[in-house]
């Protein structure tokens, strides 16, 4: 122990004494440290971490699976909600929810709240009890059970309530009903996990004693389930195969070609995440191998300079070991330097990078240092010492005593095995920097292309506001449409406004109503054979607002109204794959919207829109009058003639308040928005592996630089005695930029090699572009070597203008 700490004192004494070279060390060090430990975190928290529930290992989402396309989804009746909660045996307890909003009317103005109807299983299956008073119980549950009371979260709770324990018992207004609290969920809870935010919590059946919804086609719910002790994943998935067999041959017309799917509630929140954090994770790994290559150059360089030291130790009887031990002493000393930095770095990081992630990223909110993001860091400062101080601290023991310690040896150059090593750590660089830069050129190129895409409107000049109307105020539909009627005509009024249309729901918006229908005119489709489409509730200018081309026939007008002929238009993918070679105008759909059957006649076809994102395939979709639909959400959208959509927003609430202001409107902003928000996440991925990948190219052009300035150095001599016998300027140049460029080139085309491997790995999260695309594949190749090229080019410069009477002597 003496004996460390007396290297210790002597690795810090020498490291003060090169300020510079400890400086560029520790600046290189920490940002390979301090980005890999902002990813990790998010790693930890995302991948590593359960959540946050009680033996969360047993949590599993119960899904339903497409047979056709294998995509998986949360989308189940009540009915068959309970089927599988009261006939598997594999499960502690089953519970449902789906998510909803509501409105607070407790304020001037009513607020907007996110919430979920839930099953009175949920808390007691997610093994989380109030903080304050209780959970709803199995009675309030039940479908027109006393079922009017509410559970709160916590920052509501503190928001609107200021933490009032009290609160327990009182009624609050919601959506025009009042609801008794009987609990407060504690600090932290969500559920959905994923959500963004969630305020409340209500009986899952008070919303299903009637209606549509509880119907037992009518899928809209997701399930999770607690696992009994014991039982495997495949037993489960087992039994519930059995128990679609049999739904699927009680209720045919319903459940044919039911498939249900169990998953991991982890895997099931983390999934879609998983390849782009792996990548990244790879990525911040390069950017800190590129670090320790140059920090090893730069301790191959220093080792040289201090040749004749080690050999003085070693002629005083230091054994070679403890040579290797008093350099990886320095080393590991350099990188805790390092370590720390980044650790600080790291700090002021991940802030920033939190505040960036889109918000459709789960648990965001828990990204932190705990104690294992601390573990990872110490380890990797310590993994990091040793992997750039091992080669210098083997090269600096092997040191020839007689040749050293020669007065006036010349060319303190460590021989060609050094400079084999600089040499492969350079190699190195390039080829760890091309992958990165590939990588990042791939995501660029699949980013270029998902912005040409067209999402079939026009988004600019178009602002957006939602507006949901009361039921118990304005119970019949017919009421209903009168009030958007009339709003929509003061609106049209509106100085800047060129046209205003409604529709439910809004395109990029995440909302999706899918109903299956059959062709009039044709035998009804087969029990579960039925075709499936998007529906649209709109106004008839909605499409001139959002400049949708009509293909064919004609748009709604006003005569579409509730007791007139029912209506459609469909969209160009709805009618080639419903109605090939033939018009579909005139022809008729019956879709299955709940009530009595309604046959709808085609009026019209129009272009295709994006509504899920600009990266997802065109679906069919019908568009209805929102006078022929039963509906009590909808969303204005507005086109205006001035850049600035946003300057009619106040006009447009103003319209709402003088007719009723007790309507909310919300969520009011620029349909540039939600397309800004639909490629979030491609746009962060990104930025963020082409930050890395200008990180490594900066890092790699630097110790191209250093390996071929160090060159130069010594081979001063040997350029003056060339100048001196005839040399040209340019031969000089020439003869040093072989040198850097033999290297480059040796690393391109590992880098490429690799590359092409290790970018197939992208593939999912690329968009338009193949994992090998060869132009991005090329211009990388030809960026990176012009960057060599440049960092050759200044010592090559420098060695053409040396003087050969200076070189002459030079020692």
């Amino acid at each position: 122990m003496r004996t460390f700490w007396q290297d210790l004192r002597y690795g810090a004494r020498m490291l003060t004494k090169s300020p510079g070279f400890t400086l560029i060390a520790v600046a290189a060090l920490a940002l390979g440290i301090g980005a890999n430990t902002v990813i990790f975190s998010v790693v930890n928290t995302l991948l590593l971490r359960p959540l946050s529930f009680p033996r969360s290992e047993q949590l599993t989402a119960i899904l339903a699976k497409d047979p056709e396309t294998g995509e998986l989804y949360s989308s189940y009746s009540y009915a068959n909600f309970q089927d599988i909660r009261d006939q598997n045996q594999v499960f502690e307890q089953v519970a449902a929810s789906y998510m909803t909003t509501a409105f607070l009317r407790t304020g001037e103005e009513p607020e907007r709240l996110r919430g979920s109807y839930a099953s009175a299983d949920l808390f007691p299956l997610l093994g989380v009890n109030p903080l304050v008073g209780r959970a709803f119980s199995s009675e309030e549950e039940r479908p027109g059970g006393n079922g009017q009371v509410i559970v709160l979260g916590y920052d509501l709770w503190q928001r609107r309530f200021g933490g009032d324990p009290k609160i327990v018992g009182q009624q609050l207004p919601i959506d025009d009903q009042s609801w008794t609290v009987v609990g407060v969920m504690p600090q932290g809870f969500k559920f959905p996990v994923g959500a963004r935010q969630s305020d409340f919590w209500m009986p899952l059946a008070s919303n299903l004693s009637e209606g549509p919804r509880a119907a037992r086609g009518a899928v809209f719910m997701s399930l999770i389930g607690r696992l009994k002790p014991g039982v495997a994943l495949e037993q489960a998935q087992a039994e519930v195969n059995a128990i679609a067999s049999r739904l699927e041959a009680q209720y045919p017309e319903a459940n044919t070609g039911l498939n249900i799917a169990l998953v991991s509630a982890h895997e099931r929140l983390v999934g879609k995440v998983r390849p782009a954090l792996l990548v990244l994770l790879a990525a911040v790994a390069f950017v800190l191998l590129i670090a320790c290559a140059n920090v090893a150059n730069l301790m191959l360089a220093r080792a040289t300079v201090r040749r004749k030291e080690v050999a003085i130790r070693t002629a005083l009887g230091a054994s070679r070991w403890r040579v290797v031990r008093q350099m990886l002493t320095e080393s590991l000393l350099l990188s805790a330097l390092g370590g720390a930095a980044g650790l600080l770095l790291a700090m002021w990081g991940m802030d920033l990078l939190v505040a960036a992630i889109p918000a459709d990223i789960p648990r965001t909110g828990e990204i932190g240092l705990d104690k294992y993001v601390l573990l990872f860091t110490a380890g990797l400062t310590t993994l990091t010492g040793v992997v750039f101080g091992l080669v210098p601290a083997l090269q600096a023991s092997k040191t020839d005593l007689n040749e050293t310690l020669k007065d006036g040896t010349r060319g303190m150059s460590g021989g060609m095995q050094r400079n084999r090593a600089r040499s492969v750590l350079v190699v190195t660089e390039i080829a760890l920097s091309l992958v990165l830069l590939v990588g990042a050129g791939l995501l660029f190129q699949s980013f270029r292309r998902l912005l040409e895409v067209s999402p079939g409107f026009e988004a600019d000049n178009v602002l957006t506001a939602e507006v949901t109307v009361s039921d118990k105020k304005y119970p019949d539909k017919e009421q209903r449409a009168a009030f958007y009627r009339e709003a929509l005509e003061r609106m049209k009024a509106l100085p800047d406004v060129q046209a205003v249309g409604v529709i439910y729901p809004l395109p990029l918006g995440g909302s999706f109503e899918v109903f299956t229908f059959d062709i009039a005119g044709q035998p009804p489709f087969p029990p579960g054979q039925q075709p499936t489409s998007n529906r649209r509730v709109i106004s008839q200018d909605y499409f001139q607002a959002m400049s949708i081309p009509l293909v064919k026939g004609r748009a709604f007008n006003d005569r579409d109204r509730t007791n007139a002929p029912a209506v459609v238009v469909v969209n160009e993918t709805f009618a080639r794959r419903f109605f090939p070679g033939e018009d579909p105008v005139g022809r008729a759909i019956i879709p299955g919207e709940g009530g009595d059957p309604v046959t709808r006649e085609i009026v019209g076809v129009v272009g295709d829109v994006r509504h899920a994102g600009l990266d997802a395939e065109r679906s069919p979709e019908y568009y209805v009058p929102y006078e022929q639909a039963d509906v009590d959400r909808l969303t204005v959208v507005a086109r205006t003639a001035s850049g600035n959509p946003t300057n009619v927003a106040g006009a447009l609430r103003g319209v709402f308040a003088a007719m009723d202001k007790e309507q909310p409107v919300y969520n009011v902003r620029p349909m540039t928005q939600l397309l800004d928000e639909s490629v979030a996440r491609r746009r962060f991925n990104m930025m963020l592996l082409g930050g890395f990948a200008a990180l490594a190219l900066l890092l790699a052009g630097i110790g191209i630089y250093g390996v071929i300035s160090y060159s130069v150095a010594q081979r001063t001599r040997e350029i003056g005695i060339r100048i001196a016998l005839g040399a040209q300027i340019g031969d000089v140049i020439k003869l040093v930029l072989k040198q850097g460029l033999a290297l480059a080139l040796v690393g391109l085309a590992a880098g490429l090699v690799v590359a092409f491997f290790i970018t197939k790995l992208m593939s999912s999260l690329l968009f338009g572009v193949s994992a090998t695309d060869p132009v991005t594949f090329a211009s990388v190749a030809l960026i990176l070597l012009f960057v060599a090229l440049l960092a050759c080019y200044i010592p090559a410069r420098r060695a053409a203008n040396v003087d050969p009477n200076v070189a002459l002597r030079y020692e």
